[in-house]
């Protein structure tokens, strides 16, 4: 679920959403991490202002995966 969530809100903030790539990759104590990589010139952007809105994304992700009882952590990839 949070993988959607992160799919559906992340193009909307984005100048190019079609160059949007998530991987999902097992974490340390079962956790999954979530890479988004991004166009260069989209990095900023998906990062805000003092972190701002990648921190509400990590926020989303982690309120959606508690909900299945699993652990997401979301990682921005350059």
């Amino acid at each position: 679920m949070s993988r959607e969530l992160v799919e559906y809100v992340a193009p909307w903030l984005l100048d190019h959403p079609d160059e949007v790539a998530i991987e999902e990759i097992e974490g340390e104590r079962g956790a999954t991490v979530l890479e988004v990589s991004v166009h260069p010139e989209d990095v900023g952007k998906i990062i805000g202002r003092r972190g701002r809105i990648v921190g509400s994304l990590r926020a989303l992700a982690r309120a959606a995966s508690q909900r299945e009882g699993t652990t997401v952590l979301l990682e921005i990839v350059d």
